[in-house]
């Protein structure tokens, strides 16, 4: 497999919204979406969520396309669950939303994503990465300032040689 850095946060919601990861399914939920994602060849850092949806944090090797990770995770964790004769059952809406980020930034993805009842229990998301869908993509672009970095900068090129051991 190719060396690759690809992190995504990952945010998919239950159809319609509906409080269907209850405190007793949750986990049973977690416990299928923490097998797919590992068995698609992901590693997963950070995995949690709200009654209504699902915060992933993982990076994806490059050999599958993220729009069939998730819909395979997805399907095959509803399927699953819904085979498996927990007394409810469980969909998923059709869309998601993919974050890219850097590797200095993965320690702050996991931590808002291990946070995520208190987040919402406080009232301290992060609207950006609580959609799913429903608003055009340019609203959803998040710019940042360019980092000053030249071809020939030797801070930069410090930065990545520090990454690296």
């Amino acid at each position: 497999m190719p060396y690759h850095q690809l992190f995504y946060h990952l945010v998919w919601a239950t159809q319609d919204r509906l409080p269907l990861l209850t405190p007793d399914v949750e986990p049973i939920v977690h416990d299928l979406l923490r097998a797919k994602a590992i068995g698609l060849g992901a590693t997963l850092f950070a995995l949690d969520g709200w009654v209504d949806h699902v915060h992933m944090v993982a990076s994806v090797p490059p050999a599958i396309a993220l729009s069939k990770f998730i819909g395979q995770t997805k399907g095959a964790t509803s399927t699953r669950f819904n085979k498996g004769g927990h007394g409810s059952l469980l969909f998923w809406q059709d869309e998601y939303a993919a974050f890219t980020f850097d590797a200095k930034r993965l320690p702050n993805y996991i931590a808002y994503v291990q946070r995520q009842k208190e987040h919402h229990s406080q009232g301290t998301t992060i609207p950006l990465l609580e959609r799913t869908a429903g608003q055009h993509t340019s609203l959803l672009m998040v710019a940042e300032e360019p980092a000053g970095y030249w071809a020939e900068d030797e801070s930069w090129r410090r930065e990545l040689m520090e990454l690296d051991q």
